[in-house]
């Protein structure tokens, strides 16, 4: 087996994937607990004074406290007439889970990068996607597919 093609024969396959671990840093602990663990609704793992882990939808998630490494996000580029920050992370959601996170950070007041809308509508691989950026400047990406088979069409 190919491993470079497991994880797109995996979804086409609707088993489970591996979960990722992605490292980034933050400039306050408790500020990244409140939006991570309160707004984002993640549950919280391990920590220490400087650093802990989040369940980020069965993905570990470790924020830790770096506060020069914080800056805005920096580069862009056109995606969709849109400028899309080009270091960003974030999860693939059922459609019914993001419109309800949508919801929930439109109603909390998110300053959204991109605001919550449908990407390349009608082409092939269509998606609801939305940005905003974390209170240390890391920039999120949520998106649904109405055909998750779509994830990687061309």
């Amino acid at each position: 087996m190919n491993t470079a093609t497991a994880p797109a024969q995996s979804l086409a396959g609707q088993t489970t994937l591996p979960p990722f671990h992605l490292a980034f840093p933050v400039r306050d602990i408790a500020e990244a607990r409140a939006f991570y663990g309160e707004l984002l609704g993640c549950p919280e793992g391990r920590s220490s004074e400087h650093w802990v882990d989040f369940n980020f939808y069965g993905h570990q998630i470790v924020a830790h406290l770096s506060p020069e490494e914080c800056t805005s996000a920096g580069a862009t580029s056109a995606v969709d007439d849109h400028q899309v920050p080009v270091r960003h992370f974030g999860a693939v959601l059922p459609m019914a889970t993001w419109q309800a996170l949508a919801d929930k950070l439109t109603a909390a007041g998110t300053n959204f990068v991109i605001k919550p809308y449908i990407r390349f509508k009608g082409e092939p691989g269509e998606q609801a996607t939305m940005f905003f950026m974390d209170p240390s400047g890391n920039a999120l990406e949520f998106k649904s597919f109405a055909d998750l088979g779509s994830l990687f069409a061309k």
